[in-house]
């Protein structure tokens, strides 16, 4: 029996980021590869990050390609969508392994790559794949938590321990936080963690501070609880206060010119728990991530040498 095949003139719309045809997305051609990590068996509070993956991918449907800000589209250097990750419910350990393993050779190849949690314990392995390629390299930690604990809830592989794991291996600089333990602060005192704790005061803000601090190649982790609740109430640990779009915005926009992005996570979007509003800015902030890093950085993924 032949094979159906989809009539030539019917328009079919593929559930890919941006919603890009194959032609756009191939993994071949493609400057940027977003992986999808349904897993949110690391969190402590509220359940449901293994969600936001998709709702992240379903709500870039609707962006407009064109970034008015860069004047240009990203998309047309390639965004492939790689397929999930299949949860292992074994360890949260052996689900940061399972991440390694599959951002590894995608970074190896010279990809963009954007992890799509998922619980924030997914970053540590793509931190991991991404230091064999970068031996400089550093991480900008953008969270309402300090995520430094040894251990929580009988794991080191908790949420809640997802900068520790990364600060073993590499330097990192903490952004927007305003939720820690005292086992966490002394730790930041004794390792003399640079952290930016959240402040009110608009002055009290200053981008290129965090920038100085970063190494040539920069790894940008972002926990979306970083954001203020009014925006983004969608997370599973959600604290008050917090980040404006404009100040997280503008962070990013600062460091991919004066430093080369070369990968990226957005994790911990919950998306029962907040309106559909939620997903579409974090979807918006994974375009900016690869317009910023693919298109501001373009000049130093040239001439690495000319990197601060």
């Amino acid at each position: 029996m032949r094979e159906p095949r989809p009539s030539a003139d019917v328009p079919l719309v593929p559930f890919s980021f941006l919603a890009l045809s194959p032609q756009e997305s191939a993994l071949s051609t493609a400057r940027a590869v977003l992986v999808p990590v349904p897993y949110d068996g690391a969190t402590s509070y509220r359940s449901g990050a293994r969600e936001g993956p998709s709702a992240i991918i379903a709500a870039s449907r609707d962006l407009e390609d064109y970034d008015a800000e860069l004047k240009d589209e990203p998309s047309r250097l390639g965004i492939h969508t790689y397929p999930e990750i299949e949860p292992h419910v074994g360890s949260p350990d052996a689900m940061v392994e399972r991440v390694e393993r599959v951002v590894r050779p995608l970074v190896e190849a010279g990809k963009l790559v954007g992890v799509l949690g998922g619980d924030h314990s997914v970053a540590v392995g793509s931190v991991r794949a991404y230091l064999e390629r970068f031996p400089d390299l550093s991480v900008l930690y953008l969270d309402a938590h300090a995520d430094l604990r040894d251990e929580y809830q009988g794991s080191r592989y908790s949420h809640a321990c997802a900068a520790r794991r990364m600060h073993e291996r590499v330097p990192l600089v903490q952004v927007g936080v305003r939720s820690l333990s005292v086992e966490e602060r002394r730790y930041i005192e004794a390792k003399q963690v640079p952290v930016y704790f959240w402040d009110p005061a608009p002055a009290a803000f200053r981008p290129q501070e965090v920038v100085a601090l970063l190494s040539p190649h920069v790894y940008v982790s972002v926990d979306l609880d970083v954001f203020d609740p009014s925006l983004m109430p969608a997370v599973g640990t959600p604290e008050p206060g917090g980040m404006a779009w404009e100040q997280v915005v503008g962070l990013l926009r600062a460091v991919a010119a004066e430093r080369r992005i070369v990968g990226f996570d957005v994790v911990e979007l919950c998306p029962r728990e907040g309106p559909a509003a939620c997903a579409f800015t974090a979807a918006r902030l994974v375009y900016k991530l690869i317009g910023y890093a693919l298109l501001l950085g373009a000049e130093r993924a040239l001439h690495p040498q000319q990197s601060v």
